[in-house]
């Protein structure tokens, strides 16, 4: 299944994440959505990282692949972590992240707008890895009966284990939350 869709004439931006090491947090988000399956239905996941420590800071589950799925995991790291300017936030060229209503909300907190180049997953290699994470730790080992289900089992996955617990070699064996803590849990 496709969550892509970049056939749109909405803007797209120019790839500067990829120039990006981060040093700190705040400095390099990244996105991506993906699909869940259910009992009796697909359902999908937004995610929003920090790329600097890989901490999942903002997410939403929903049943539809609309711009507001995409923009409540953004208004939800945006809250959480209240960046100040500057912040490079990359997505794909989907158009969910090329939406009027997604890039308005980024502009309004004064990031700066990367999207990968065109067919390139490599490009966000960060969030495409979390979401094989998540996968394979998570989702394959569940059988969600229903909605309610997936989201409850899913966010105790975010933020309990994978930003609490789940350690990284790339941050050094620490977990995102301890790694962001300077090695201190």
């Amino acid at each position: 299944m496709v969550t892509t869709d970049s056939r749109h004439n909405l803007p797209v931006y120019e790839n500067i994440a990829r120039q990006i090491k981060p040093t700190a947090i705040n400095q390099l988000w990244v996105a991506d959505l993906t699909y869940i399956r259910l009992r009796t239905e697909f359902v999908y996941l937004a995610v929003v990282l920090d790329a600097f420590s890989r901490r999942a800071i903002g997410w939403a589950l929903g049943r539809t692949l609309e711009a507001e799925l995409a923009v409540s995991a953004l208004r939800m790291a945006l809250e959480e972590r209240k960046p100040s300017a500057g912040l490079v936030h990359h997505s794909d060229r989907g158009v969910q992240y090329a939406s009027h209503d997604y890039t308005d909300l980024l502009k309004q907190n004064q990031a700066i707008i990367s999207m990968s180049r065109k067919g390139n997953p490599y490009d966000n290699a960060a969030c495409e890895s979390f979401m094989k994470t998540l996968k394979q730790e998570e989702v394959y080992r569940n059988e969600y009966l229903a909605f309610d289900d997936a989201y409850s089992s899913i966010g105790e996955f975010l933020e309990r284990v994978y930003n609490q617990k789940r350690l990284h070699s790339a941050l050094g064996y620490l977990s995102p939350a301890e790694f962001e803590n300077g090695g201190k849990q």
